[in-house]
């Protein structure tokens, strides 16, 4: 092919890509602001069944979201009244046990006491020797510099809290917001197809956002019951801190795959920490029963029904998404696998079929 005019071929490709350029960066200075749309659309879908099932009981439209949204709101802040009383006990608790150590008089001679345990405990070491060592470490340490990384390190872990506060009230507003505009938003997005095949789209379109609705809602059902369970059994076994430990039991199994499993590891190492062996033996023998039941019993009814996904395509979206977008990429990928399904079977393999 002859190339007539060099400089406008190269001008043109320069602006192509100075332009990819500039999408690139627009999309990762927006990157925080379209995972919080992305997971408010996320949770808007689940909810919509909720909401389509009050509407079908003659409730408006406004009546069901708004209904829908006070019960969200009131199994939150349930669970944070539940959770945060134990948690001031706790630290009043602790607060207690400290004066009483101090008042007893174990740090007038923090030293003396330290060394005084060490030559009980090892009567073979040389403690003075030992303490000797640890002087010397300490006066090599850049104490100052030390300080000041552990202070920056306070005020970053500050500003990520109130960063994440703030994310979630976003999240919040646009849930409710989409949650209310549904239909609207299906329609303005409906109107873009060619008449011609609005018809298709719309079905399709419809699969998929019921797909995700009761992906959701499944997810959620598995970790009810895993919680309620876990309430019940550990009160029974009196286990520390049962309700604490039912609300993580709740929130590791909306984590799809490894969540019922990791937050069954953290329960077992706080019983076995801040109860005894016995008790964590135990709670590690229900959970490993539980699991069982939940992989091959509640999972397979209650999902089955919500996604048809086989079970090595699961793996693959959940450990997709999660090394993209990390913990929301594996609550996600799931529900955009079971949607590529669909479109591959109702799209790709009739037009296939059809040459």
């Amino acid at each position: 092919m002859k190339v007539h005019n060099p400089f406008r071929v190269a001008f043109l490709a320069t602006l192509g890509v100075g332009l990819g350029l500039v999408l690139i960066n627009s999309v990762q200075t927006l990157s925080t602001i379209l995972l919080y749309v992305g997971t408010a659309l996320f949770l808007s879908l689940g909810l919509d069944p909720i909401v389509a099932w009050l509407e079908r009981r003659k409730l408006p439209r406004w009546a069901a979201v708004l209904i829908t949204i006070l019960a969200v709101l009131a199994a939150f802040a349930g669970i944070i009244l539940m959770v945060i009383p134990i948690i001031v006990q706790q630290i009043g608790q602790l607060v207690v046990a400290i004066e009483e150590i101090v008042s007893s008089g174990a740090f007038d001679d923090p030293v003396g006491e330290i060394q005084k345990w060490l030559g009980d405990v090892f009567p073979a070491l040389d403690v003075d020797a030992l303490w000797g060592y640890i002087e010397d470490w300490y006066a090599g340490l850049d104490v100052g510099a030390i300080g000041g990384e552990i202070g920056s390190s306070i005020i970053a872990i500050g500003g990520a809290i109130l960063a994440g506060l703030a994310g979630a009230f976003i999240v919040l507003i646009l849930t409710i917001y989409f949650t209310a505009s549904t239909p609207s938003l299906k329609r303005a997005v409906y109107q873009l197809v060619p008449a011609s095949k609005r018809a298709r789209f719309i079905d399709l379109g419809e699969q998929i956002t019921d797909s995700v609705g009761y992906y959701v809602i499944g997810q959620l059902s598995l970790g009810v019951i895993n919680g309620v369970l876990s309430a019940i059994f550990l009160t029974f076994i009196q286990a520390p801190f049962p309700a604490v430990l039912a609300v993580i039991a709740f929130f590791f199994s909306l984590i799809p795959l490894v969540g019922t499993l990791t937050g069954s590891t953290i329960i077992v190492l706080i019983c076995l920490g801040l109860g005894s062996p016995t008790t964590a033996l135990v709670a590690a023998i229900y959970y490993l029963i539980y699991m069982q039941i939940e992989a091959y019993v509640i999972s397979p009814r209650i999902m089955g029904r919500a996604v048809a996904v086989p079970g090595a395509v699961v793996v693959i979206a959940a450990l997709a998404g999660g090394a993209l977008l990390g913990l929301l990429g594996a609550l996600v990928a799931i529900p955009v696998a079971a949607s590529i399904l669909i479109i591959y079977r109702q799209v790709v393999i009739p037009r296939q079929n059809e040459r």
